[in-house]
Formats: C-alpha cells, structure tokens, sequence
C-alpha cells in the first residue's frame, strides 16, 4: 500500500519526441514507444496528446492514441490548392502548424486555427469551426514579405508572428453562407534597440527562426539562433552541418501599449518546448525530469534533413546559457530511422485520455 500511495503522488512523464509516425521516444528515459496509427496516416503535428494526422486522400483529423477518439478536421490541403491556384501542384510539401484554446475543447463548437505554410512560405491562416462544414473557412492571406511564422493561443485570442512583428487575429461571428475575413491588426511592431546576440560562431553566418509560446498567460517570442558553415561543403544541403549555439527570449507587451517586446532573462520554474509542428510551456515541478527556466529543442526539418532524428537537439539553459544533449549518451539510443516523420513534441499525460 505504501509503494503504491508513492507511486500515486509522482509526477507524470513530461515528454515524447516522435521519431517516425508509429515510434516515440520518452526524453525522461530514452525508452522508446511504438503506438501504430491508423492505414495510410502519417503524423504532422501535435496538441498535448493529441496527433495531428493526414492520410492520402488529404484526409485530416486529431487523434488520441490511448483512446482512439479522433476529432475529424476539413481537408486542409486541397483547400490551400483551391485557394493558391493551379501554380501549386498537389506534390507541394505544406507545412502545418496547430493551435487551440487549452485545454482542448471536445464539443461540436470547438475551435482549431491552422498555420498553413509551403516551402516558398507563402502561408494562411484557417480558422476552423468543427461543427460547421468547410465553407466556413476564413482565410488571411499576405504578401510573402508578411508571411506568418507562427500562430499560438494567449487569454482566449490568436496571434500571429511575422518578421518580428506580433498580429491579432480577430475572429469574428460565423456566417456559413459568406464568411467574413478575419480582423488583423499589428500590435507589436519591433524589437528592443540594444542586441544580447551571442556572437555567430567563426566561419558560420547566423540564421533564425521564431516560435511563438504561450507560458504563464505570457506570450513569448522564443528565438533560435543557428550557425550555417559558410561557404558550405554541400550545396546540395547547406544546412547538413548547421547547429544551435543559442536563444533568445522576448515578451509582447499586450497591457501598456509600448508595442515593443521586452527581453526576458528568465521563465522561473518553466520548462519550454520549442518546435515548427508544435510549442509548449509547463511548469518543470510537476513533471519527472523536466528541468525549469531551459528551453528543449528538437532538429526542426527546416534545418537538417539528417536521418538521425536527435541530431542539433538539446537544452538551452536560460541561466547558464550552455546546451546540454537532450540525452544523455548512456539513455540515448542509436538511432538511424528511414521512412516519412515530422518532427513533434508529445505530452502522454497531457490532456483528456
């Protein structure tokens, strides 16, 4: 009874990394878990514990593994074809990003917005009413100067990141039979004046990419900074050989108006997870092995098209500012897999189960 009761009051495992669409890795433990899915799907993203799924048929939907529920989605992909023209083909590789009011709202009228980028990173932003059919989509389409790097949920409402610059995305009342286009306004336009850059390693130009985090009822602009050799070895992969030397962290200011973001030094007893297909915040105590005030990022396939799927994946100490493996060499496995995945983070106690 007494190791029971202990077991009882531990703390949940924090994270999985998926490694390809039926295998996950357990970062706590390095154990690895296999959770097939169903025929002809394949994994594009995540919210908590739930997978974001497509099949070939452009077939898209949200499934918990442990229960099987699945949220069915419209069909995303033929919708940007629709909506881009005959210059897009249906070999285009899009990239998806979700994003929900948490906790994940099950019922008829829940809300889901989709990020939708190509790799010219024209994008749109698709806000999704699940009781409604796909007439219903409101799109926001930009100059490809403006596009959209990222979405997430703060207090109830959508944000937007382009180039620095911090969007609203108001949505307004469903109307089936003419939807309205979305209310977009700017409301935080640069950074602070004085640069914290670490300087770019020698021989190594700096590229960045932003991931946009609710945390705290804060909203983060986490920025990567990674080092391109340069001239390349292979022109064929320019990013074969890039790594992460750092980050930044910047918080919108949504109260006094300043339109600025304010540099944050520290996220105290948070943990971040950063990644293109999903982000997340959550307080390192109440998770085994999550470590407060870092920051977990995995090899984003924008970077690297390696095959080892733990390649330029670490911890970014906030204090410190050194990167740890995020395994350690006596849990980490050797892994080599083939096959199709998109990299994401996976929270199993997360959610409704």
């Amino acid at each position: 009874w007494r190791s029971n009761a202990q077991l009882l009051t531990l703390p949940p495992p924090f994270s999985w990394r998926n490694l390809l669409d039926v295998t996950f890795l357990s970062i706590s433990d390095g154990e690895i878990h296999r959770m097939p899915l169903p025929d002809d799907a394949s994994c594009y993203g995540s919210i908590d514990n739930w997978l974001f799924l497509t099949d070939s048929d452009d077939g898209c939907s949200l499934m918990n593994p442990f229960s099987k529920a699945t949220l069915q989605l419209p069909k995303l992909a033929r919708i940007w074809h629709h909506e881009r023209g005959n210059a897009y083909n249906a070999c285009t590789r899009l990239f998806y990003k979700l994003a929900v009011p948490l906790p994940l709202d099950l019922s008829s009228d829940s809300l889901v917005a989709v990020l939708i980028n190509d790799p010219l990173r024209h994008s749109v932003v698709c806000i999704v009413h699940r009781s409604i059919s796909t007439d219903s989509f409101r799109f926001h389409d930009r100059p490809i100067k403006n596009n959209f790097y990222d979405i997430a949920f703060c207090g109830g409402k959508l944000y937007a990141l382009s180039c620095g610059k911090l969007f609203t995305v108001e949505m307004s009342e469903v109307h089936i039979e003419k939807p309205k286009v979305p209310h977009v306004e700017c409301i935080v336009e640069d950074f602070p004046t004085e640069s914290h850059s670490q300087p770019c390693p020698e021989n190594h130009i700096c590229v960045t990419w932003p991931y946009l985090v609710e945390s705290g009822g804060r909203l983060l602009n986490v920025i990567r900074l990674v080092g391109v050799p340069f001239p390349p070895e292979d022109d064929d992969d320019i990013f074969k050989d890039s790594l992460t030397f750092s980050f930044e962290v910047y918080e919108a200011d949504l109260n006094t108006g300043s339109r600025m973001w304010r540099r944050v030094e520290s996220l105290g007893d948070q943990a971040l997870f950063v990644g293109r297909h999903y982000s997340k915040s959550l307080s390192a105590a109440e998770y085994v092995g999550a470590q407060e005030d870092c920051i977990y990022f995995m090899c984003d396939d924008y970077f690297r098209s390696d095959e080892d799927p733990l390649c330029d994946a670490g911890i970014y100490n906030m204090r410190s500012g050194v990167i740890t493996p995020l395994l350690q060499e006596n849990t980490a496995p050797r892994l080599h897999p083939t096959g199709e995945g998109h990299p994401t983070w996976f929270f199993p106690a997360d959610g409704a189960m």
